[in-house]
């Protein structure tokens, strides 16, 4: 299926996997920083961004994602790219390390490493995001993020520094998330969503140590997984491309050149 995507730069190519409810322009804050050495590729996930959905017998999961992202570089003509993933994207980076198909793979607070009451917590308050982005309209959602105390309420989950979010990240971001035809069904599949097989090429763990939605001891257990450090991203929150961009792009530059 044809899917949406951003495309920047030269070199060993690099896609770029987004969270549930979020899309490509999740990695804008970054994109320039690494298109200065890699052949850039920031994806929409089908039924995320301006991706068309699966067909109906196609179920959403991160099997079926990571599938289908491994057919859109193929008719891209890619091989072995390197990948970087975010929550859900940095759960099916793993999965694409543990099989291999890939040359490296740097994953921000990836899903998976959860209790089981940590898992429902994600989802209920991914769920009442969701419900938020729904029931909100665009001139609602621009009056609230004009307000401080508006965006922290709205944002504080996934962000550590709100404030230094541009507007039309949010508004675009916001869109998204109430747009997403595959939410529902993909944020179901997380119930027995577990860390996938262990890694066959070289990976990196980071996690903000201000992630609220997938708080950081979680990342004690994927260290423990992939038998390594998982580095912590001081003053960042679960998507850290926003909070830091250098700081994301360091880490994911410090992989693909290893």
């Amino acid at each position: 299926m044809e899917l949406t995507y951003e495309r920047r730069g030269t070199g060993p190519p690099l896609v770029l996997l987004h969270g549930i409810g979020h899309h490509w322009q999740a990695w804008s804050p970054v994109m320039d920083l690494l298109a200065e050495r890699h052949d850039v590729i920031a994806v929409d996930f089908p039924g995320f961004g301006a991706s068309p959905p699966f067909p109906p017998e196609t179920p959403y999961n991160a099997e079926t994602a990571a599938f289908a992202i491994e057919e859109f570089w193929d008719r891209l003509g890619l091989s072995q790219p390197h990948v970087a993933g975010n929550s859900l994207g940095g759960y099916v980076a793993l999965d694409m390390a543990s099989r291999g198909v890939v040359r490296s793979a740097v994953a921000f607070s990836p899903a998976g490493f959860w209790s089981r009451s940590e898992c429902l917590y994600a989802r209920t308050a991914l769920r009442a995001l969701r419900k938020a982005a729904t029931a909100t309209s665009e001139g609602t959602a621009a009056a609230l993020m004009s307000s401080a105390v508006g965006r922290r309420a709205s944002l504080g989950l996934l962000v550590a520094n709100p404030d230094g979010m541009a507007d039309e990240e949010v508004l675009l971001g916001t869109q998204a998330l109430r747009n997403s035809a595959g939410f529902d069904e993909m944020l179901e599949s997380f119930a027995w969503m577990a860390p996938p097989a262990p890694p066959k090429v070289p990976i990196t763990i980071a996690w903000g140590d201000h992630d609220r939605l997938l708080p950081r001891r979680q990342a004690v257990r994927a260290g423990r997984w992939a038998q390594q450090r998982v580095k912590l991203l001081a003053g960042c929150g679960h998507v850290p491309m926003s909070d830091d961009p250098s700081l994301v792009a360091r880490i994911i530059l410090e992989t693909t050149s290893g």
